[in-house]
């Protein structure tokens, strides 16, 4: 299932919130900042044990990495790094994708059931938000086809993102979000 919020993704209470990270993974601003510092000190030291993979990487971009939560409600933080919009023309969208792609892979594979996402790349790192937004949509969607059931949130900040992020969703319900929904309920042994 899909929700979309507007809120601080530091208080969500969910098995995993994803931060939209830098390469070197060791806070910055934005959301990445907000989280390492609700997070604590644990944090940035669990992220100096993720080892490079060349100087000053630890995530390259559109891949992911998993650490404990720490101090947030959340057992886990993804770290995932979002595209550099340039003009859409240098494979930022592939990046994009590739960032919910393996986010989603790394959450299933450590058994978490709900998973809270920022808005990837639309911050300083300038992606538009109805195409960053799109791209979110489509591959979660793709992810809930064929994997077990995990409750995806967008976390917005603003009240305009999350205005862009409902719209989309309105648009682009189907039959098959709803077919996820009655699966889910039923696994869950819940009445639909």
């Amino acid at each position: 299932m899909i929700t979309i919020v507007q809120s601080d993704i530091t208080m969500l209470e969910v098995d995993a919130i994803v931060n939209a990270a830098n390469q070197v993974m060791l806070g910055g601003g934005g959301v990445d900042g907000a989280i390492h510092r609700a997070a604590g000190k644990e944090l940035f030291n669990a992220c100096l044990k993720v080892p490079e993979v060349r100087p000053g990487v630890r995530c390259p971009t559109g891949e992911a990495r998993i650490t404990p939560g720490f101090r947030l409600p959340a057992k886990f933080v993804i770290h995932t790094v979002g595209p550099v919009f340039r003009d859409g023309q240098h494979g930022e969208p592939e990046k994009l994708a590739n960032c919910y792609r393996n986010s989603l892979a790394l959450a299933a594979e450590n058994g978490c059931k709900s998973v809270a996402f920022p808005c990837i790349s639309t911050g300083v790192y300038g992606y538009p938000i109805e195409d960053a937004a799109k791209i979110a949509i489509q591959e979660t969607r793709n992810f809930l086809k064929s994997h077990r059931c995990i409750d995806v949130v967008f976390c917005c900040f603003s009240g305009y993102d999350k205005r862009v992020y409902d719209e989309l969703l309105r648009k682009s319900e189907s039959t098959y979000e709803r077919k996820v929904d009655v699966t889910c309920s039923m696994e869950a042994n819940i009445p639909t």
